[in-house]
């Protein structure tokens, strides 16, 4: 049972939250700190947005064989996506349905997925195979267990799963974005690498450092930010499911500007940077020549587990100069990210300080103002449900 006063001092932060969203953006407020440090502020979150919307897992071209599979978490429900025998995407309960054991971990590939714990094993498709010994139980029917499947679907290369049945399609929810970024061709874009890291702060600190270029000249002033001009940036109002901002410029490295041979952009669009934040935790930097990204998943108000990846256009997959790039540019995004750790983990100490207070938001901060209001929302919404 929830103590009464701490059911209090939740509603006043979500009220606190909600007030602040109302102002307008001139004079808007970053968050309460407590948004960042409250653990029954998160619960809210696990049950407003983690159990309930779409939320990226990885790229599609990660699973390239039947068997290939990856693993993810929504909320507190473990989930895999495979290629089948078919080569189809499904998404399916990570969970054993004999004593409950998870069944996968990490990447990897697998002809039959088979819990460690008893050796009940599952078809490509979720349905039992093998129980060990389980045809002496009378009452033991294999065919009536199957993994419960979890929606999956594809959007510009990108792999998506949700729990909530009723949610609108991905395409549905990014059809604007669709519209703003369909000329790069994200789609066809190659990832060249993928790995995961824990950081100790809160999972909306690390979104909200990715999401504004206000930052880039002081946090990143030894990489990035003497290249980072932001009389430059635009950050126009987001949308409901996504906000969003670009830098136009002459990139430091020649993969950020467009191959030659790339036809699909013209103009200015040639050397511009979208970079994306698509809620709740899908954070997209889109250049015309490579793109990277971080996928969140909250492990407490403390610890955020990071899937971290990027790659190449196919333009410059294909160039013979390809791995070299390549190598250039993750060395420069290992730079970067470790600045950025140093960064969102000052912050998160910061906001448990007693006197700690939100101050006001830069022009430049646009997106996160939206971020806030979609998470107020969302939160209002889903205590509002029955």
């Amino acid at each position: 049972m929830t103590d009464p006063a701490t059911t209090i001092a939740v509603q006043a932060l979500v009220d606190d939250l909600q007030a602040g969203c109302e102002r307008p953006f001139g004079d808007a407020h970053s968050m309460p700190p407590g948004v960042y440090t409250s653990p029954e502020f998160l619960a809210l979150e696990e049950r407003a947005i983690f159990q309930r919307e779409w939320q990226c897992v990885g790229r599609a071209s990660s699973l390239k064989a039947p068997g290939d599979y990856l693993t993810a978490r929504l909320g507190a429900q473990p989930v895999v996506v495979l290629r089948d025998d078919q080569m189809q995407l499904k998404a399916m309960s990570n969970v054993c349905l004999h004593r409950m054991s998870v069944l996968l971990e990490g990447r990897g590939n697998v002809r039959r997925i088979v819990c460690p714990y008893h050796a009940w094993n599952y078809s490509l498709d979720g349905a039992l195979q093998g129980a060990p010994l389980m045809d002496r139980q009378q009452g033991f029917c294999k065919e009536s267990y199957r993994l419960p499947s979890v929606r999956c679907e594809e959007w510009q290369g990108w792999l998506y799963v949700t729990l909530d049945a009723n949610a609108p399609p991905v395409h549905t929810q990014l059809a604007g974005l669709n519209e703003l970024i369909g000329a790069y061709g994200m789609s066809d874009y190659i990832e060249t690498f993928h790995e995961e890291h824990v950081w100790d702060t809160n999972w909306k600190i690390l979104a909200e450092n990715f999401m504004e270029s206000y930052h880039l000249p002081m946090l990143h002033r030894a990489t990035v930010g003497p290249h980072s001009r932001l009389d430059e940036m635009e950050c126009p109002p987001g949308s409901p499911a996504f906000n969003y901002h670009w830098i136009t410029k002459e990139a430091s490295l020649p993969i950020g500007n467009a191959h030659p041979d790339n036809t699909r952009l013209t103009g200015h669009w040639r050397k511009t940077t979208a970079l994306l934040a698509i809620y709740p935790t899908h954070l997209v930097t889109l250049t015309p020549g490579y793109f990277w990204y971080l996928v969140l998943q909250p492990q407490g108000v403390g610890r955020v587990h990071i899937r971290f990846g990027g790659g190449l256009a196919p333009e410059f997959i294909a160039d013979p100069e390809a791995n070299a790039h390549m190598s250039t540019l993750k060395k420069l995004l290992d730079e970067v990210n470790a600045e950025d750790k140093r960064g969102v983990e000052a912050v998160f100490r910061g906001v448990h300080a007693p006197l700690a207070k939100p101050g006001h938001l830069s022009h430049l901060e646009r997106p996160n103002y939206d971020f806030a209001r979609y998470l107020a929302g969302r939160i209002a919404a889903a205590k509002l449900a029955p």
